[in-house]
């Protein structure tokens, strides 16, 4: 009942983990299998035990992710609250010179 009224559904779907801990790169990105399009307030849920990767090296893993679609009233807030977070970034001033 409540996903009904919240409008979220859920779904699991396969994935790569993909991770690279190197001295040109540093990254940790989760690809869903089929091209799935996220939007603002979806979750993904990665499951099984943490991955840990030493320097130097780099690791893909397949996986499956919980996908949690947000309802329409989260993705509207979410979005109105995603314009007032980006307009903190304006308010940044440069000074010319040095700061001592």
């Amino acid at each position: 009942m409540a996903e009904f009224l919240s409008g979220r559904s859920r779904f699991d779907t396969p994935c790569r983990i993909e991770i690279e801990q190197t001295g040109e790169h540093f990254h940790a990105h989760v690809r869903l299998a089929g091209d799935i399009e996220l939007q603002p307030g979806d979750r993904v849920k990665v499951h099984g035990a943490p991955i840990r990767v030493d320097f130097g090296q780099s690791l893909a893993i397949d996986r499956m992710a919980t996908v949690t679609r947000a309802g329409p009233l989260a993705r509207a807030w979410i979005r109105l609250t995603a314009y007032f977070d980006l307009t903190e970034l304006y308010e940044v001033s440069f000074t010319p010179g040095r700061v001592s």
